[in-house]
């Protein structure tokens, strides 16, 4: 059903595969970590515009706090009125409520797409559908643009000797059928690899949790409702990559770790220049002043 989402990130990744592949060999595990990573880089470029607008409409709709909580008290008993002012205000600085979920509602199937298609690498072959079968199975059929021996490349290809495509609590069953493709791991193995990797995403959850709040409005960050999503964000979440993080495969949570690094600097960045350019606005109204 959502093919049309998932052969172009296959093909993002079949050509980040073959360019490390190039230089490190098909096979290696480090090739195909780096395609991961630059897989989540390339779709994270591809909506960097709509995030900036994003981060714009917020910072927005936070100077507008005031101007809608007058117009809400002012037109309480007529909401059309209500809404119609509203509506003007809006129009009058530009605002545009869907531009503050859009990116979101295009990212979503973007990295669900991200997603499906690494686990489809264990999926693959008639009959099979469970996650971890072997890959002397899964190596006879194609996966989206990749050939049957993309995909024994990587349901062998290991990560300081874990194999990407299994994860902690992988069965003993899966593990063992990697005995003909460089031996069995071990679970310890295995977890030298992805523990890691998931305190990695775990904190940087968390900090970006923590950087996105610090630029809340004392407003926003008073009200109940936010102040327990806030918790949500800043432990849960975070918490909550820990606690599933044994259950996903090592090429995931690479996956996870370098989206959540890219917006951990796409915020840095995007807010640092917004900052830059009204403090240029706030000098040029000062001049005109003078």
């Amino acid at each position: 059903m959502l093919d049309f989402i998932y052969y172009p990130v296959s093909a993002i990744l079949w050509f980040w595969h073959t360019v490390f592949g190039a230089v490190l060999g098909p096979d290696n595990g480090v090739a195909w970590a780096l395609a991961v990573v630059f897989l989540v880089f390339t779709l994270r470029i591809l909506l960097l515009k709509p995030a900036i607008k994003q981060v714009r409409t917020t910072r927005l709709m936070q100077e507008l706090g005031p101007q809608i909580k007058a117009l809400q008290k002012k037109y309480s008993g007529d909401r059309a009125r209500q809404a119609t002012e509203m509506q003007k205000l809006q129009k009058e600085h530009g605002f545009n409520p869907l531009m503050g979920c859009l990116p979101a509602l295009v990212q979503a199937p973007v990295f669900i797409g991200l997603y499906h298609v690494l686990r489809s690498f264990n999926r693959t072959g008639t009959g099979l559908g469970q996650l971890g079968m072997s890959p002397e199975a899964n190596a006879h059929t194609a996966n989206y643009i990749f050939s049957a021996a993309d995909v024994q490349s990587f349901l062998s290809a290991r990560l300081f000797g874990a194999p990407i495509s299994v994860a902690i609590t992988s069965p003993q069953s899966t593990l063992a059928s990697f005995a003909s493709h460089g031996g069995i791991p071990t679970v310890a193995t295995i977890a030298a690899v992805a523990i890691p990797l998931m305190v990695i995403a775990g904190l940087a959850t968390h900090f970006n949790a923590r950087a996105s709040l610090a630029r809340q409005s004392p407003e926003a960050a008073a009200n109940p409702q936010s102040a327990m999503m806030n918790k949500l964000m800043l432990w849960v979440f975070p918490l909550g990559v820990l606690a599933g993080g044994p259950f996903l495969m090592i090429a995931i949570l690479l996956y996870w770790v370098s989206n959540n690094i890219w917006t951990y600097g796409q915020q840095h960045l995007v807010f640092a220049r917004i900052d830059r350019e009204e403090a240029a606005k706030e000098h040029a109204v000062v001049e005109r002043r003078e």
